[in-house]
């Protein structure tokens, strides 16, 4: 990809590259060598450099340690055969910032900051992107208000960074999950649609609490009356009924824009297949798994792809889904994604873009 702004890049005196096991990466432990940073102060974006990955200067009066103001995207970069690196839809993750940076109050990211940024530092570490099957370079781009005041307002200054980190499969097997029907992830009117920190800080506890009940994640229901399924963890969520996938909407502000879910349904388009944008009620999904009429359940999100799931408690009960065939839409998905992505596929709209 083809870049517009000449980033200055100071290079790591002692590169980790070569102590890193990359046949034993832990999501999101292993860091990589540089960052790319850039500062937001008097109305615009300014000293766009790259540089050694390191610990940060704050203040204790910093603002987003006191009130969160603090926003993230995920996505991430893969090795195909020839050796290349290629990017997966990181235009979106673009836009989506910009939509989380306006709800919280946050000043834009122009477009050849974000992509220049992040295919420079990629260009710099391409060597980080693992070459095992199922192994990718996570992406982590984040904004965070920078002013040492502690008055309750927007900040003034920022900073924004892109670090990546080579990492494995997410989930190794599919997973269980719990009903949430006490604990709401988001409101309308909240900040459900933006990815912010505070929405993920706010889900720990429950989630918490399911893994201690022996749950590897929650299915969150809507705040007002807890029956209707919005998501799962911290993923978009998929149900396969009589034929016909079901996934909540987007457009009621209380949950994430997923780029998997847009791409997962864009392929259902593609494939003539049976879907719906609507709220499944947990009393519904209750019926459905008693019938045995729910054929398949997934999560959809960057870090799993596709994360299956094979077990949903609903009010103390657990109800086990039947094995999936080879040919169920959720492995076709995930087969038809990871080939775009590792360039052994098409890319028929366009989402890949080669460093």
């Amino acid at each position: 990809m083809k870049t517009s702004l000449a980033i200055p890049v100071t290079k790591t005196q002692s590169s980790r590259l070569s102590q890193t096991d990359f046949s034993n990466l832990v999501f999101g432990k292993t860091i990589s060598d540089h960052m790319f940073v850039a500062d937001y102060k008097n109305g615009e974006w300014s000293d766009l450099r790259i540089e050694p990955y390191a610990p940060l200067e704050l203040s204790p009066s910093n603002a987003t340690l006191h009130y969160g103001q603090s926003i993230f995207e995920g996505l991430k970069a893969y090795r195909n055969d020839a050796g290349e690196v290629l990017v997966f839809r990181a235009d979106a993750n673009w836009k989506r910032m910009n939509e989380s940076a306006e709800r919280m109050c946050m000043p834009s990211l122009p477009e050849e900051v974000f992509m220049d940024g992040l295919t420079q530092l990629l260009e710099l570490d391409k060597d980080w992107v693992p070459t095992a099957k199922g192994a990718s370079l996570y992406i982590r781009p984040f904004m965070f208000a920078m002013d040492e005041y502690i008055g309750v307002k927007p900040s003034e200054t920022y900073k924004f960074i892109i670090f990546t980190c080579p990492v494995g499969n997410y989930y190794s097997k599919p997973v269980s999950v719990k009903v949430e029907t006490k604990f709401t992830r988001a409101n309308e009117g909240g900040t459900g649609a933006a990815k912010t920190a505070g929405n993920y800080a706010a889900s720990l506890y429950p989630a918490l609490q399911a893994q201690k009940a022996g749950y590897d994640q929650l299915l969150w229901t809507d705040g007002k009356s807890h029956s209707k399924i919005e998501e799962s963890g911290t993923m978009n969520v998929m149900f396969k009924i009589n034929g016909k996938i079901i996934t909540a909407p987007i457009d009621g502000g209380t949950i994430l824009k997923g780029i998997t879910r847009n791409s997962v349904i864009q392929l259902a388009n593609d494939w003539n297949e049976d879907l719906e944008e609507r709220f499944l009620t947990v009393t519904e999904l209750k019926e459905a798994l008693e019938a045995g009429t729910l054929e398949e359940a997934f999560g959809t999100g960057t870090a799993a792809t596709i994360a299956h799931i094979f077990k949903i408690n609903i009010d103390g009960k657990d109800y086990i889904l039947p094995e999936k065939p080879e040919d169920a839409f959720s492995h076709r998905v995930l087969a038809a994604l990871d080939g775009i992505k590792y360039g052994t596929e098409a890319d028929p709209h366009e989402w890949i873009i080669k460093i």
